[in-house]
């Protein structure tokens, strides 16, 4: 195989007695070792690529990075616009392409150094809400391009008209692929394939001509592997194994969103193209979505693939090391392989999302090895850069946080558990079996009537910044458990941690529920109680005090217990009373930035973002008056903490001199992931429609189904109270809804006017904005509407 690109080969001579890859007996980690340096960076849907030292993954929207360590990454390439260096113009070299997926956006590309030494991009465009695709490639004589276009090679979702679909009868979406997800590899004997497609009729797989790299002649979409009837997966890769013979089929089910429960699942086969099946020998060609159930029915398809990972969290409690909520990811997924041809080390490469960070994802990597079962099992945490060591069975023994994946579809992020493994071989706790370590850290959980097998190995824990034992197993049934081991304390030492790491924050200007812990390090107990129960409940719910009255301050008092030690912690907290209705700021614009009656300060110009400096102002002629003219790189900053309540109103007079999608007007936040939006053009989602957006899991989308003009003035409103939203253009409800997210709890968010933390800045003119405590009704936000 002379294949530059060794994603698609295990090494035969890490494959030990039984088909355990097992760390090597080399040096351990240091715990006084430097800590390792890692650098992330953002590619949705990396596929891998070797290029002399230098690994590259490409993605979604044109994305590229690269790095020589798995560790530290450079963003080299991102959105698909003329100015991406992939191409010397991808927005009219790829034009058939687009305009044949009616979609201005490229989805997950991969690219393949072939036998002529040069890299084929195998790029794809798609809708997102149909199966209307294009997959085409291009070529380079560098990774990093320019790349020139060797046209379309696959087309899906063809209409009535448009002729028969590439295997020559109609097309039908149930049955058909989605041309989109390519993973071209070579099999053991050279030959060059390309797995590819997502959601509707399935995963199929194409035979390709290595000289030219594209599909052989008469094959129309290939061979189905698996999926069909809109059955929610996608993503595939395929690693080939020398030591075993098996080709593994890597592959997302469900949906790649915050709330979509992406998890990645495992399956195998003598042949490339199949059959392929999972641990318990299901057959994956019979994976199919019930076509009498609902679309995207996940039901169907959950007993099916091995699973290796999902949502989780191995959260911090109160009193465990270091700082923040722990470590996780949501709806990882699309992965991509790598061995190291020096080492034999295997990886697995995916991109993910964060608990509690919406959708920012980047790209993680983890070190994968095979069990004895010959399937592959996923170190809990990222790869650090350790060698491998022969870890003392002595050292394995002790308390773990420990995650079971299940074999679920689901957006619940499941929590780590604790169990503990004794030196007699027992374990207790979440879980109760015994446990064994065989050889080279291989592992063995029994737990029931399930036997679980893989690798004890060290890796380094984020959270508490050491390297930590850890096993990862997987069982016949194909779920994967997870553990990480804890150091050890005794109980007067836990309570002594608990107590001098409990807080809650600010307490003294608190405006919702509070968060108190009922539990700390090593599972220790929190017990609450209160002095004022119908203002804090013993659980945290608030209840402000009415419109008027006095501020309430209320003692807590927290009971921290670990055995037979018990000690008390108490808090002072004040509850503000509820605001009282009426017109908390207004701000005219007239040829200044202050508040009409001085009741908040004046807002500060910014620059591109909500935090910045450097912007400059200049103030026109509005609809009342003046108004300020925001150029597209500065903006407004608002006082802090103008509204702190979940009933609240914003009106304002907008005129867009340009019209760019995630531009805000108006913009709230809690902190960078909780905020609420005012955009003129919203995202695709909604049809690049004026919308209120907000950021909090999961996502509001309040489309209100027009756009407002470029070079007028519109006047816009928003009225929210008790999760009821109201959007209004001009007076008129465009827009109203339940359940919108309660975002400003705190006395102390963040406000601006055409400017956020992320996105291109509002270029027009703003006037008379006016922010209520309260929600207006519709007679009074038509009278504020009025010229």
């Amino acid at each position: 195989m002379s294949r530059a690109r060794t994603i698609g080969v295990f090494a035969a001579a890490a494959v030990a007695v039984g088909g355990l890859s097992a760390p090597s007996a080399t040096a351990a980690p240091s715990r006084a070792a430097a800590p390792p340096e890692f650098a992330d960076a953002s590619v949705h849907d990396p596929s891998l690529v070797t290029s002399g030292d230098e690994l590259w993954v490409f993605g979604s929207h044109l994305a590229a990075a690269r790095t020589e360590d798995l560790m530290r990454w450079e963003l080299m390439a991102d959105l698909v616009t003329p100015d991406n260096p992939l191409f010397e113009d991808v927005t009219t070299e790829l034009a058939e392409t687009f305009e044949w997926a009616e979609a201005d956006t490229l989805w997950a590309a991969d690219v393949a150094r072939l036998e002529d030494g040069r890299y084929y991009m195998y790029y794809n465009a798609c809708r997102g809400d149909s199966p209307r695709s294009a997959m085409g490639v291009a070529v380079a004589d560098d990774v990093d391009g320019p790349y020139e276009d060797l046209g379309i090679i696959l087309r899906s979702g063809h209409r009535e008209g448009e002729g028969p679909s590439d295997d020559g009868t109609p097309y039908d979406a149930r049955v058909h692929p989605n041309v989109v997800d390519p993973d071209t590899f070579f099999d053991a004997d050279g030959n060059l394939w390309m797995v590819y497609g997502s959601y509707s009729g399935g995963v199929f797989i194409l035979e390709m001509d290595e000289e030219t790299g594209l599909p052989e002649p008469g094959q129309g979409y290939g061979t189905r592997l698996t999926g069909g009837n809109h059955a929610r997966i996608e993503g595939p890769t395929i690693q080939y194994d020398p030591g075993t013979g098996y080709y593994y089929l890597y592959l997302s089910f469900g949906g790649l969103a915050v709330d979509g429960g992406y998890n990645m699942r495992v399956a195998r086969a003598t042949h490339p193209a199949g059959p392929y099946y999972d641990a318990e020998g299901n057959d994956m060609r019979e994976v199919r979505a019930d076509p009498d159930e609902p679309i995207f029915d996940d039901a169907s398809i959950e007993p099916f693939g091995t699973k290796l990972m999902g949502n989780h969290l191995f959260q911090r409690e109160v009193g465990d090391p270091g700082t923040g909520p722990g470590v996780g990811y949501v709806s990882p997924g699309h992965n991509t392989t790598y061995r190291d041809p020096d080492t034999g080390r295997t990886f697995l490469i995916f991109h993910t999302r964060f608990p509690g960070q919406g959708d920012r994802h980047e790209i993680r990597v983890h070190e994968t090895y095979l069990n004895d079962r010959g399937w592959p099992v996923v170190a809990p945490y990222r790869y650090a850069g350790a060698a491998h060591e022969r870890i003392q069975r002595r050292d394995l023994a002790g308390d773990y946080r420990f995650i079971n994946h299940g074999k679920a579809i689901s957006a619940d992020v499941t929590r780590a558990q604790t169990v503990t493994l004794t030196q007699n071989g027992a374990v207790s706790g979440a879980v109760e079996g015994r446990w064994q370590r065989m050889g080279d850290n291989r592992a063995r959980l029994t737990l029931g009537d399930q036997t679980y097998d893989g690798v004890f190995s060290r890796e380094w824990n984020p959270t508490s910044s050491n390297w930590v034992v850890t096993f990862s197993v997987l069982s016949e049934a194909g779920v994967s458990l997870w553990g990480s081991q804890v150091e050890p304390m005794t109980d007067d030492a836990v309570v002594q941690a608990v107590v001098e790491d409990l807080t809650l924050g600010d307490t003294d200007a608190v405006v919702a529920d509070l968060d108190l812990p009922t539990r700390g390090t090593h599972d220790a107990s929190i017990s609450w109680t209160s002095s004022a129960p119908d203002v804090i409940s013993p659980s945290g719910e608030v209840t402000r005090p009415p419109a008027g009255a006095d501020d309430a301050v209320v003692i807590l008092t927290a009971e921290v217990t670990k055995g037979t030690v018990t000690v008390p912690v108490t808090f002072t907290v004040t509850v503000l009373a509820e605001p009282e209705p009426g017109l908390v700021a207004h701000y005219p614009f007239d040829g200044d930035l202050a508040e009409a009656a001085e009741r908040l300060s004046p807002g500060t110009v910014t620059g591109e973002r909500i935090d910045g400096d450097g912007g400059a102002l200049e103030f026109a002629s509005g609809v009342h008056g003046d108004a300020v003219l925001l150029d597209g790189t500065s903006g407004v900053r608002l006082p802090d903490g103008l509204i702190s309540s979940g009933a609240y109103s914003v009106a304002l007079w907008v005129r867009p001199d340009a019209l760019t999608p995630y531009t805000t007007t108006f913009f709230g936040a809690r902190d960078q992931n909780s905020w609420v939006s005012l955009l003129p053009v919203g995202h695709d989602g909604v049809g690049g429609n004026t919308m209120v957006w907000s950021g909090v899991d999961p996502y509001y989308d309040g489309d209100t189904g027009l756009q407002l003009p470029s070079g007028e003035w519109s006047h816009l409103a928003l009225t929210v109270a008790d999760g009821e939203v109201r959007v209004y253009v001009d007076g008129e409800v465009v827009h109203e809804g339940t359940g919108f997210p309660d975002v400003f709890t705190t006395a102390e968010g963040t406000f601006g006017l055409g400017v956020n933390w992320w996105d291109t800045p509002f270029e027009g003119a703003v006037d008379e904005l006016q922010v209520h405590s309260g929600a207006l009704t519709a007679e009074e936000v038509a009278a504020l509407a009025a010229r």
